[in-house]
């Protein structure tokens, strides 16, 4: 029993030291130069690839490329707020004391060395200068002790108590914005989506595993705007959203960049945009040198369409924006004839310039050839194109609690560096027919604010008993 209490002191004692908050506060500098200098998360991905593979494995260990996620870094984070509330615990008692303590009104120990300009001589009855002098201190303080000694009679008032109070609301919000990171990182998560225009989506990837994860609502993308400067860089671009619970419209806003919208505690950020292909294609059937007299015809993707010539149906089987990434809009088209198979091949909108591009022998095969059909020529003359929105999503649970800690923060060193616990002592002392007021005062910490404020105080109650 001894030894385990001996160990829980000396435990306390480590942890209510000031020297173990100034080594924790060091270690976490030195963590975030080492957060600054290497990339962290995907932007590590190209630093990683100029490293030896020994060296990239010992920092992935070290989970030195997601630092402020690492478990060693909340471990970190966690014996700081163990120590703040260590510290905190260990040294609030003497500060309720000084709080709770109040000073006797009949102290003469603060009237010792007083100069001449704050003691004056009035003249009249002692119970009209005390009256007259109480009202004069309550306008300074709302509650003052009157207490007769001898033939002296004291006054006293203070104010500022709460002062004493300053460092620990800090330490209070420095846990609450510890508290708040860690929540975040623990419970929050960063991903992205891409909604086209008149999707729905219900999930969103992670940004760190990639793994899909589902949001509880839905959002439809109603409409993507987007206007371009004259030399065509994007000016703005704007996203019209929709959250949906159960089929049912909840909100509706609009996403631009730098202004995002929050719905269910999921924050969203306009990040990006892009093309996408619809589901219609225009396309031109023809036969032999008649293509340039033939209308277009419009089909939507899994829609047949009856051949000129009643030989069978065309369908169209799938949108490719940029064919192999290399040869354009392309779309892959479905001919069932009346009589035996059917036959599947690629139409090209550039058909003529991939030809001056790449051998002409390539379009002979059966799935490239857009005259596989005989005797009809398809040609593929545009493609439906809409807009997608990129969104970066985020949620982080921790930050209310954060910007209460900054808050907090903010009050607790306006109380410790701008507030004090100032107490105001007057005594009133029989001189024969007159009487001596002497005014005098203790504080815990800005001397000079309460010397201006005695030295005030003084010139009032002379200007009080001249009239």
């Amino acid at each position: 029993m001894e030894t385990k209490t001996k160990s829980s002191n000396a435990i306390w004692n480590i942890f209510s030291s000031v020297k173990t908050t100034i080594a924790l506060l060091i270690v976490l500098a030195v963590i975030s130069v080492i957060g600054t200098l290497v990339p962290q998360q995907e932007e590590a991905v190209q630093f990683a690839q100029k490293l030896s593979p020994q060296l990239f494995r010992i920092l992935s260990f070290l989970q030195i490329f997601d630092l402020y996620h690492s478990t060693w870094f909340r471990i970190i984070i966690g014996m700081l707020s163990v120590n703040l509330i260590i510290c905190s615990l260990d040294r609030l008692p003497g500060a309720l004391r000084l709080f709770r303590t109040k000073p006797r009104a009949d102290r003469k120990r603060p009237f010792e060395n007083i100069p001449e300009h704050r003691q004056l001589t009035v003249k009249g009855r002692l119970e009209d200068v005390t009256a007259r002098t109480a009202d004069i201190l309550r306008k300074r303080f709302k509650k003052i002790e009157i207490k007769e000694a001898g033939d002296d009679t004291f006054l006293y008032g203070d104010k500022g108590r709460y002062s004493y109070f300053g460092a620990y609301i800090v330490h209070l919000s420095v846990l609450l914005i510890l508290s708040g990171g860690i929540i975040g990182s623990i419970f929050g998560f960063e991903a992205y989506v891409n909604i086209p225009e008149g999707g729905v989506i219900e999930a969103v990837r992670l940004r760190k595993s990639g793994i899909p994860k589902n949001l509880g609502f839905a959002i439809r993308c109603d409409r993507f705007l987007v206007d371009f400067y004259q030399d065509g860089t994007p000016k703005e671009y704007r996203s019209d959203l929709s959250f949906l619970s159960d089929g049912s419209v909840i909100l509706k806003g609009s996403v631009l960049v730098n202004h995002p919208i929050t719905f269910k505690g999921i924050t969203f950020y306009q990040s990006s945009y892009g093309n996408v292909p619809g589901d219609r294609v225009r396309i031109r059937v023809s036969q032999n040198d008649a293509a340039e007299n033939t209308p277009p015809i419009d089909l939507i993707k899994g829609s047949s369409f009856e051949l000129p010539g009643g030989e069978g149906k065309i369908q169209l089987m799938e949108i490719s924006q940029n064919f192999r990434g290399m040869m354009g809009p392309a779309a892959l088209l479905f001919v069932k004839p009346t009589h035996g198979d059917g036959s599947r091949f690629w139409v090209f909108q550039y058909i003529d310039m991939l030809k001056k591009r790449f051998p002409p022998a390539m379009f002979k095969a059966p799935i490239l050839n857009p005259s596989s059909f005989k005797p009809y020529t398809f040609e593929l003359v545009d493609i439906e194109s809409k807009y997608y929105t990129g969104l970066q999503v985020n949620r982080d649970p921790g930050v209310p609690l954060v910007w209460i800690g900054c808050f907090l923060m903010v009050a607790g060193f306006f109380i410790t560096f701008f507030a004090s616990h100032r107490g105001v002592w007057i005594r009133i002392t029989k001189k024969g027919e007159s009487l001596r007021i002497s005014v005098a005062g203790r504080t815990n910490r800005n001397p000079v604010g309460l010397e201006r404020e005695l030295d005030q105080l003084a010139l009032k109650l002379t200007n009080q008993f001249k009239k």
